[in-house]
Parts: C-alpha cells; structure tokens; sequence
C-alpha cells in the first residue's frame, strides 16, 4: 500500500546511503530539503546546493594486446573474477583485471571479409571476436582457419552452429566437429561446443588441449527462461560435460526473467556466460560486469546480430559506458512500454561519468510494473524514470510519495531509499513541461502583453487545452491550474478526461470534438500523449485548420524532434515547443533526485542538441 505524505520526511534531495562513502566536508545528507521544499521549486524555479566533488574511481579499463604472442598470452579465468581490480601481468605489460569481455560476433559470408570484421572489432573496442563459421558460403577448413587466426587482431572464438541449435549448419555433424577441433590444433582461443554433442567431443580432445585454450559449452533455449532450480540444473550439467566456460542463453518472455540468470552467474562456481535473448532481456547484456558474467556480445553495427537483443559495441562502451560497470554500481534505467526510444539512457549515463558516479542507465521495457519492482528489489537497483503507461501506477507502487506528486496523480521519478529500501514517488514532469510552456511564452513576440511581475506565470488567464488524461496530462494539467490557466482537457476517453477535469477544476472535452473548439484565440496547445511518436509520425492529434486558435502549440513527443503536430503549427504561425525541451529539464530534475549531486544542465543540453 501507498502511503501519502501531508507532513512528510520525504526529502529533496532525497537521502543516497551509497555503498562506497565519498570523503566530502559537505555530505549530502546535511544538505537535504523538506519535500514540502521541492513542491516550492516548482512554484519558484529555483534550487541551490552546494557539494564538494565527489571522490574519483578507479575504472577498470580494456586489456589492450601489443601483438599475437601477447594477446594469447591472457588466461581466462584470471579474467573471470569480477569483482576484483587487481593488477595482473599479461606479457611484460601490468594491467588492470578487466570485469567481464566484449566479444563480437562476426557473420560474414566469406573469410576475407571475416578478416575486415576482426579488424573493425579491433577498431571499436572489443576483447574477443566469435568466428561464425557456419555463415560461410564457401569454407576450405584448413587454409581459412589458419587465415583467420593468423590475421585476426584478438584473441578468436570459433563456433559452428547447426540448425538444431539456432544455427545456419546443415551438414555433416562428424565434419562440423572435426572443423573444431581444427581450430583448437590451429591456435583458437575457444571453441564454442552445443551440450548435446559436449562430452563426447571433449572426450575426443582429452590431453590436447594447448594450455591457454578453452571450451565454451553452451545451451540456447529460444522460447522461455526456465526456473532458477533448472537453470542450476542446467549449470550443473554443462560443468559435468567438461565445460571450462559455462554458456547458458534463454529469451526473456518477461524482464523478470532476468533476475533467474543474474543468480545464475553472480553464484556461479565457473567462468559463466549468462545472456537473456530479446529487448526484455537487454538488461543482462549490460549489466554481466555486475553479476559475474564472463563476457557480451556486442555487434559491430546496429542489426547485425547473432542472437535477438544483441547491442551494439558502440552502445556497449558510448552509451551505456560499459568499462565503468562493477559490482558496486547502481542501476537505473527508463521504465516503459515502448521504451527503446527513450534518449533518457543518452543523457543520464553521460551524465553519471561526467561527475564520476557510479552509476549505469538502462532501457528496460516493462510489462507489470508491480511484479518488477518486487522482482528488482534490492538496494542494486536504485532508482527509475517511468514513462508510458506506467505513471500512475508507479503511485500506487510507492511506499511514500512527493506531495507535488500525490497532487497531481502521477509519479514518474522513483528512488530507492538505501536506509531501509522503501520507494519513493516523485514527478518532475510537471515542472519540466510547464516551465518549458513559461519559457516558449516569454521568448514570444506577445510577451508584452505579459505582465512583468515575476512572481506572475505567462501562463496565468491564458486557456490551456491539455491532450491527453494520463501521467503526463496530469502533470501538466495540475501545473498549468496552479500557474492560474484555464484547463481544458481532451482525451479520446471523455470519461477519463471528465475525471482529470473535476479532480483540478477545469473542463472536459472529447478528442473528437477538439478540432470545432476554439472558444477564443491565442491558447495553448499540449499534446501529452504518444500520437505522432516514431515509428507513428504521420499522426496527429488535432487538423491543422484548427490550429490556428492557438499563439502556442507544445508536443511531449520528442522523437522525432520536430512532429506533425509542431510542423503544421509553425505553418500556421503558433510558437512551437519541441517535446526536448521537457525531457531536458525533468532529467537534470531526476538526476539530482537519483545522486543527491548538482546536474551538469549543460551537458543534458549539450547532448539533446544532438537530436
């Protein structure tokens, strides 16, 4: 059950028990306000805090290899350990134990472009490169393992995967084997070999293995994520094959399942490749440095995977700031349904390096919003951002809510209290739209008509037509009533715009009846639902003959930057507000909530420029 605070010790910035303390001569919690404080922002725009900076970490960084020689000279399960970052000696050079490797597969559909591959995955930062031999056309065993291995940059990974197993190979099963067994002779790093045929081909090889070899035994299950009690099963089996590197890969049918595999490899007794295939899984591809994975794939470009959910090398080591990740480090990440678009990753992971927090930001697409946040329920997972559809029942979720939050219905920040793990509710919606609303208002040719007083909203008298009764409508709804607007709200739902409308004292208007409603000129137009959103960009939700009511049209909608709805409003001669300029201005808002630090605001500007 939710508990709603009237006198609450909820606090802005909120109370962050990080594991590693920071010496600072100012803590964060000295410096924490009432939440009554942060409801007074919103009305003031304005904060001040002052932090020292925060203590700088060491960062575990990629094992770089000079040469062949050197680059073979690496022993696996030295790497395997995660949670240490003690130097080690690989050749002559010390250098620093790398947490878990980027391996990236390579499909190309001969060797010479196999080759280029290996050197391109050289280029964007991978440890490891996975020879997939059954993408071949045309393969002569000997003479192209021996190029491949001689010629490749990093350290090689050969599998030949059968159909049976998700693979392109046909053939024979006895030649498929001896081709493995070939690359092991030939100078391979690891073969990768299916449980099904593991024992008896690990018998095969028993005493000719080179020293610095290794068998990754794998098992690929493409419909679910079994149980816990069976994935150990599993485990246990592809131990008792004569594995020396376990590989278990499931499908996520739900990101709950990720949890069963993070206890898999973070228990695991062996060097353990544990992934979880599709966008639900995504999660356990970013996060193995943290639960003691041995390695990820990473592709050498978008959709070019071997298995679904695959990211990018790029967004491995760029977005999602890959190297920095340990087992100390906090998870945040964007909560919704679509979420891939989301920049929210973008923007807060560079944000965290730039402060050095440790901290990573992912996407993670949610179907039951309860059942994931008492699956993710401990102190590793700090911290959400909540968009479509989850805003409102992120409230009912929360243990203690911000009041500005409890006002207007939704929360789209939650926090996770170190102190005792209770969550708690805020929503920064409704100071980043509406602020973006005041400004679009100021910067206009009409803002004479403004009063000058500062202490009076450009919003104040004007009629605002809100589009849309979900979270962000009512964030923006509620701000707009409290800036002393006229709300009307539209929705395709009358009912639901009726109950918005009552609940803060303005008027409800049926979507369809939106385009006959222009009870005067110079409005405002917010459309706060996801018409208009990639991959939809042709929709929208009101004609462009009926704009022309309007001195001011802003869309939530950020991707793309510049929708159909602001397009045509410009045409017609409106002020446009992009969707960017909200989602700017309540990330800085939730960064400062997640760490308890000052946002870099430049920088979240710096980067949305971009896009």
């Amino acid at each position: 059950m939710s508990v709603f605070l009237t006198n609450p010790r909820l606090t802005y910035p909120p109370p962050h028990a990080l594991s590693t303390p920071r010496p600072s001569p100012t803590s964060v919690a000295n410096l924490r306000l009432p939440a009554a404080e942060f409801s007074r922002r919103f009305k003031s725009n304005f904060f001040s805090a002052e932090l020292s900076s925060p203590q700088t970490r060491s960062v575990p960084v990629p094992v770089v290899f000079s040469d062949q020689q050197r680059r073979r000279s690496i022993e696996p399960s030295n790497v395997y350990v995660a949670s240490s970052t003690t130097g080690m000696e690989i050749g002559s050079q010390e250098t620093v134990k790398n947490p878990s490797l980027i391996c990236a597969p390579v499909m190309a559909d001969s060797i010479d472009k196999m080759v280029t591959e290996t050197c391109k995955a050289q280029e964007l930062g991978a440890d490891l490169v996975e020879i997939r031999l059954d993408s071949l056309k045309e393969f002569n065993p000997l003479e192209d393992l021996k190029t491949i291995i001689n010629k490749s940059p990093l350290p090689t990974l050969f599998t030949y995967r059968p159909k049976w197993e998700g693979g392109q190979y046909e053939g024979d099963e006895n030649e498929r084997l001896d081709v493995l067994r070939l690359a092991m002779e030939l100078g391979a790093d690891y073969i990768d070999v299916e449980l099904q045929v593991a024992s008896e081909f690990i018998k095969s090889i028993e005493g000719k293995k080179p020293e610095n070899f290794r068998v990754i035994v794998s098992s690929h299950n493409y419909q679910n994520t079994p149980s816990v009690e069976d994935l150990s099963d599993l485990a246990l089996r592809i131990q008792q094959a004569g594995a020396d590197i376990v590989k278990i890969a499931t499908t996520a049918v739900d990101i709950t399942d990720v949890s069963r595999m993070f206890h898999i490899t973070s228990n695991a007794q062996v060097p353990t490749i544990g992934l979880v295939m599709g966008e639900r899984g995504l999660m356990s591809r970013i996060l193995c440095s943290k639960f003691g994975g041995y390695l990820t794939f990473g592709t050498l470009e978008f959709g070019k995977v071997s298995a679904p959910g695959q990211p990018t090398i790029k967004d491995l080591l760029d977005l999602y700031n890959f190297r920095r990740i340990g087992p100390d480090t906090k998870v945040y990440g964007i909560i919704g349904k679509p979420v891939s678009h989301s920049k929210s990753p973008i923007v807060h992971n560079q944000a965290f390096k730039s402060v050095d927090y440790n901290g990573v930001y992912v996407h993670l697409l949610v179907d039951d919003l309860e059942s994931f946040l008492k699956t993710y329920s401990s102190s590793d997972f700090a911290g959400f951002s909540c968009t479509i559809p989850h805003k409102e029942a992120a409230l009912k979720c929360c243990d203690e809510v911000d009041p500005l939050a409890k006002s207007i219905g939704a929360v789209n920040t939650v926090l996770r209290r170190q102190s005792d793990g209770k969550l708690l509710g805020y929503n920064t919606d409704c100071i980043g739209s509406i602020s973006a609303i005041e400004d679009g208002l100021r910067s206009s040719s009409d803002a004479s008509s403004v009063p000058s007083s500062s202490s009076t909203s450009p919003l104040a008298g004007k009629t605002v037509v809100v589009i849309g009764a979900g979270g962000a409508g009512k964030a923006l709804a509620y701000g707009a009533k409290e800036k002393g607007a006229n709300v009307v709200i539209a929705n395709r739902t009358y009912e639901r715009a009726l109950e918005l409308a009552e609940a803060i004292g303005g008027k409800a208007l049926s979507l369809t009846d939106l385009d006959n409603f222009h009870p005067e000129d110079g409005m405002v137009l917010a459309n706060t639902t996801s018409m208009g959103m990639q991959p939809n960009v042709d929709e929208t939700p009101i004609s462009k003959h009926a704009l022309k009511h309007y001195a001011l049209v802003f869309d939530a909608v950020y991707t793309p930057r510049i929708t159909r709805l602001l397009r045509e409003a410009e045409e017609c001669g409106a002020i446009t507000v992009s969707g960017s300029e909200m989602f700017v201005r309540q990330a800085y808002e939730q960064f400062e909530i997640f760490t308890g630090l000052p946002a870099p605001k430049e920088l979240y500007w710096q980067i949305m420029s971009k896009y």
